[in-house]
């Protein structure tokens, strides 16, 4: 799943919890803190490579620094 391996690659040092929950029909929803970031129903697509980790950042990661490897 690239989503969740952009955002942990970027910001694994401020996630506590990522968890990865099937659905049926397709349903691929991103939610933060209780709050939607994407959502495949919502778009009527999948997010292109990278959108999700930019939705994250413009929304929740103002000023936090990626992560130093």
């Amino acid at each position: 799943m690239s989503a969740a391996r952009d955002l942990l690659h970027d910001y694994q040092h401020v996630i506590e919890r990522l968890s990865l929950v099937t659905g049926s029909k397709g349903v691929f929803d991103v939610v933060v803190d209780g709050e939607v970031v994407y959502s495949k129903h919502e778009t009527g697509r999948h997010a292109d490579p990278g959108e999700v980790l930019e939705l994250f950042r413009s929304r929740f990661a103002d000023g936090v620094p990626v992560y130093e490897r």
